[in-house]
């Protein structure tokens, strides 16, 4: 009487579910701990001043500018530098509001003619309300 094993006729095969579950958790991951803060991405250096603070209101309409003179108004970015493209932003962003407090942030080495211009298309709009982002000064 011949046995007959049945152990050589088996296929080895890769079970793919554990690996999609263990990829699945891994984008989940990243996409959590992923930042969409386009501040975030900006590397400004604030020049520093006394360590006296001011609250600032929470719906202050926010204009950064970076080291290259680049402007930002709110989460976008201007694509001119002049006067009137940094204006017609901020009437975007702003709308017929001009009562709102406006928190300006330059970089340290950005040009002043940059900041200048910022301040003088504010002006220009009739906001009264404009504060300028300082670091505090390093400890001695």
């Amino acid at each position: 009487m011949r046995i007959r094993d049945d152990r050589a006729h088996d296929e080895p095969e890769i079970n793919l579910v554990p690996l999609i579950d263990v990829i699945l958790v891994l984008i989940i991951f990243f996409v959590i701990t992923t930042t969409f803060d386009a501040r975030s991405t900006l590397q400004l250096q604030l020049p520093s001043a006394s360590q006296q603070q001011t609250g600032t209101p929470p719906k202050a309409l926010s204009v950064l500018i970076n080291a290259e003179g680049r402007y930002f108004v709110g989460d976008s970015e201007v694509l001119h530098t002049d006067v009137d493209a940094l204006k017609r932003a901020l009437v975007q962003a702003a709308g017929k509001d001009r009562g709102q407090s406006v928190l300006l942030r330059a970089d340290g080495r950005t040009p002043h003619q940059a900041v200048v211009t910022a301040l003088d298309a504010l002006a220009q709009l009739n906001f009264k309300r404009v504060s300028i982002a300082t670091a505090p000064e390093p400890a001695k």
